[in-house]
């Protein structure tokens, strides 16, 4: 892990009236880079060629004596490979142009972990040392630290054999190497075949078949929640519940538009729906719930401050779904801006509104935290 001392040393040599907040163009760049328009900075989004004009023609940003009219990117860095960008002479020039990286998703699955924690020498909001925990293989994953917090979360099956009521088995899909190829069984005899099935239409394989996660399903409505934990707050509570989100996932999302008996009748192929996210919506929960929201995250601050010294930094998303009886299960974790917060951007969110007063979705509560470490000389606290 590169050294908190020379990313400061870095940091501490910027231009701080001359700030730009970065990220790479995917995920919830859109969000960030709105954000950071909203507070002032200006901004930069790395792109991929065949990827770019989202960024570089529809949300280009137009200045008028410095104001921005329209649009919220001002500048696109276009590479062949997302790899490209944190190549030695790039990263020379992130700095030189002042950047602060906000990390995404999309960050972590395009360019290799041990190149984001040894290699990337430009200042980056949030928990660096955090981004590992979202893969499912490492030993100390999200579930492990859920554990460790005494958080809920769905119950393993180790064996599939062991099979006895619905179970959702996650692992990667084979060919859209950044989504899922998961699918549910609710028997041994139902892994078997589907799994089978999913082998021969080459969604999965059977080496990630071997490594999947089986968990207990349960069944109720998702919602994720989506925080930010201030390590430079120091009048009100440190953790502020943001927003929240839920997801429309293919083709998963179009089975159950259909009847059943359509259901039962689609062919092999159509048969097993896919759990691709392609969209997102907001939401809100009964306010009775919200209690066990805020301690959930309250225990996740803390365990994360145990085992990632200095622990949660900014954006957080915990991944949940309800039982009937109106238990949270935590299925998912994201230590970086969630990606569903794009639903937020320019309009907010009902919490987050309400809290500040002010349309604040992730991406500008970020970039009024950046601006709050500059402000105050505190950037040291929020960047790793």
């Amino acid at each position: 892990m590169i050294d908190k001392n020379e990313i400061m040393k870095i940091a501490n040599d910027y231009d701080k009236d001359n700030v730009k907040i970065g990220a790479l163009a995917s995920h919830s760049a859109l969000d960030v880079a709105d954000g950071a328009i909203e507070e002032g900075f200006k901004t930069v989004l790395y792109c991929q060629k065949g990827r770019e004009r989202t960024y570089a023609n529809y949300f280009r940003a137009k200045r008028v004596a410095g104001k921005v009219v329209r649009g919220f990117v001002d500048e696109c860095h276009v590479y062949g490979k997302f790899s490209e960008m944190v190549a030695p002479g790039e990263q020379d020039k992130m700095v030189r142009d002042n950047v602060i990286f906000v990390p995404n998703r999309s960050f972590t699955s395009y360019i290799p972990l041990k190149v984001v924690e040894d290699e990337f020498r430009v200042p980056m909001f949030g928990s660096r040392n955090m981004l590992r925990m979202e893969e499912r293989s490492e030993q100390q994953s999200y579930y492990w630290l859920l554990e460790k917090g005494g958080l809920p979360f769905p119950e393993k099956i180790d064996d599939p054999e062991d099979i006895d009521e619905l179970v959702v088995v996650k692992l990667h899909h084979a060919q859209k190497k950044l989504e899922r190829g998961f699918f549910t069984a609710s028997s041994y005899q139902e892994y078997k075949e589907k799994s089978d099935q999913l082998v021969q239409q080459g969604v999965i394989t059977r080496d990630d078949l071997a490594g999947a996660r089986i968990e207990r399903y349960i069944i109720g409505p998702v919602f994720n929640f989506d925080f930010f934990y201030s390590p430079l707050e120091e009048e009100y509570e440190k953790v502020e519940l943001l927003g929240v989100d839920w997801r429309f996932e293919t083709s998963l999302d179009g089975h159950v538009r259909l009847p059943a008996d359509q259901q039962m009748k689609l062919n092999e192929k159509q048969f097993l729906p896919e759990y691709t996210v392609c969209g997102h919506n907001s939401a809100t929960v009964r306010e009775s719930l919200l209690e066990s929201v805020f301690s959930m995250a309250e225990k996740f601050v803390k365990v994360s401050e145990r085992h990632y010294d200095p622990g949660i930094i900014g954006p957080f998303c915990l991944q949940t779904c309800i039982d009937k009886d109106l238990n949270y299960y935590i299925y998912d974790v994201a230590p970086r801006v969630g990606g569903g917060t794009n639903v937020h951007m320019a309009v907010g969110h009902p919490y987050g509104n309400s809290l500040y007063r002010a349309n604040v979705s992730t991406g500008r509560r970020v970039a009024m935290e950046i601006r709050r470490g500059l402000e105050e000389d505190r950037l040291s606290e929020i960047l790793t």
